[in-house]
């Protein structure tokens, strides 16, 4: 038994491992926390807390676009004098663009003019309280991640959102929850995060003085070509919030996102998938092994779709319990439809996200820009006709068949041209891979109770 806890002890030792885990924790996490609060706040005021928490988001995209990126590849595998030089830099960079944001905010809170809708006065008067506290949390992210210290990359995290849920629990108790005071605890929790990284010395504080133009500059020049892409796909992201704020309210929105949250379990062993795969598929590209690479596409997001299958049925029947689990309130609304309409396209998505990770393996990062693009014209082009046909979210959801496909058709294009395949093998190979998968689980099963192991 001891040598058994050692073996997974050693395990969890494994930087991936712990970044699989980190990244299943914290979205179960953040799950919980929107759970509590689609129970305990009204549809409307959900629905400008999407709109905040979305707006804020995107912002930060440009941080950390800038940032990001510029910052691992310069830091990670230097010297003790250059990651001090470049952490300063990162440090000035940082303080720089948060200034600017604060100069925005500030212009709002001054003029005498204030915005309608309630969820962009929210964002216009405090994003730039939000950039400042979680600016040390923010580069202690990036100098964990390059320095590949996972473990506390998760304890960032874990700690922000358990903060989060622990103060909402006691608003709840108290009954003084509020569409603000939700936003103050994200303050505080991140105000509480960042100055654990600065006590701690993961975010690295003391190096701002070590800063040199030439590393600022570097580190500037290299981020403008990755912040662009990092937009884009942010506002991918956050187009249907948009438009079905403006367009539909912010009650429609809060119900369009309950339905598109229940979806994101999708994403854990997405991510999860994409994280291990992604080292076998460069590797076999740098091995000029065109078959397995295509093999690898095949394998993985074949399986990944069958396996699907079940979760994808189980969600159609049973929409309306998971809604209620949420709040019985959103059981008269177009949640439960929404929801199955999501993991009804989610089947696509295992073969969208792998053909892309593919792409980005061959050294082809700009046809993912490039579809992008394409993708993000799509969805936008595709919810105001669903808007203006529908009338409701139904028009926002069903479009979202609209951006996968464009996305599926552009990668394989492009992959066609790298090596001829079939669409059709990725589910063929995919079931026999299913089938491969049972029997091996079940042979070891048997074999361990054959050896009179539990």
């Amino acid at each position: 038994m001891l040598s058994k806890i050692k073996q997974i002890l050693e395990k969890l030792k494994n930087p991936h491992i712990v970044n699989l885990i980190g990244t299943a924790v914290t979205q179960v996490l953040n799950m919980v926390q929107i759970a509590i609060l689609f129970r305990y706040m009204s549809i409307d005021k959900m629905g400008a807390w999407f709109f905040f928490q979305g707006t804020v988001g995107l912002v930060d995209t440009f941080r950390a676009g800038l940032l990001s990126t510029a910052f691992i590849t310069s830091y990670a595998g230097t010297t003790k004098e250059r990651s001090a030089e470049v952490a300063g830099s990162a440090w000035y960079l940082a303080t720089w663009i948060t200034g600017l944001f604060v100069l925005v905010n500030l212009a709002y809170l001054v003029i005498p003019y204030r915005v309608g809708d309630v969820g962009l006065d929210l964002f216009l008067k405090w994003f730039g309280l939000v950039f400042i506290i979680t600016m040390p949390s923010f580069l202690a992210s990036c100098i964990l991640q390059a320095e590949k210290r996972f473990d506390r990359l998760l304890y960032i995290r874990a700690t922000s959102t358990c903060l989060s849920i622990f103060m909402v629990i006691v608003l709840i108790a108290l009954n003084k929850l509020n569409l603000m005071m939700v936003i103050y605890t994200g303050f505080v929790s991140g105000g509480i995060t960042s100055l654990m990284t600065i006590v701690l010395g993961w975010a690295r504080i003391n190096t701002f003085f070590h800063k040199t133009t030439q590393t600022v500059k570097a580190l500037f020049a290299f981020g403008k070509f990755s912040v662009g892409t990092a937009l884009g796909s942010s506002m991918f992201r956050n187009s249907d919030t948009y438009i079905i704020n403006f367009m539909l309210g912010p009650s429609s929105l809060a119900v369009y996102n309950l339905g598109l949250r229940l979806m994101e379990l999708v994403e854990i062993p997405l991510r999860s998938f994409a994280a291990t795969v992604m080292p076998p598929l460069s590797a076999a590209y740098n091995q000029h092994n065109k078959y397995h690479v295509i093999y690898l596409l095949k394998k993985y997001s074949g399986l990944l779709t069958i396996l699907l299958i079940p979760v994808v049925i189980g969600s159609l029947l049973f929409a309306e319990v998971a809604i209620w689990i949420v709040d019985k309130k959103y059981l008269s609304t177009e949640a439960a439809n929404v929801f199955r309409v999501f993991m009804t396209f989610a089947l696509l998505y295992p073969v969208e996200r792998f053909m892309a990770l593919t792409l980005d393996a061959i050294n082809q990062p700009k046809v993912n820009m490039i579809k992008l693009i394409f993708m993000l014209t799509a969805n936008i082009v595709g919810d105001f006709i669903g808007v203006w046909v529908f009338g409701n979210i139904y028009g926002v959801a069903f479009a979202t068949i609209l951006p996968i496909l464009t996305g599926m058709i552009i990668s394989y294009h492009w992959l066609q041209k790298y090596m001829k395949f079939a669409l059709w093998d990725v589910y063929k190979i995919g079931w026999l891979e299913t089938q491969w998968l049972i029997k091996d689980s079940w042979a070891v099963l048997r074999k361990k109770k054959a050896a009179g192991n539990p």
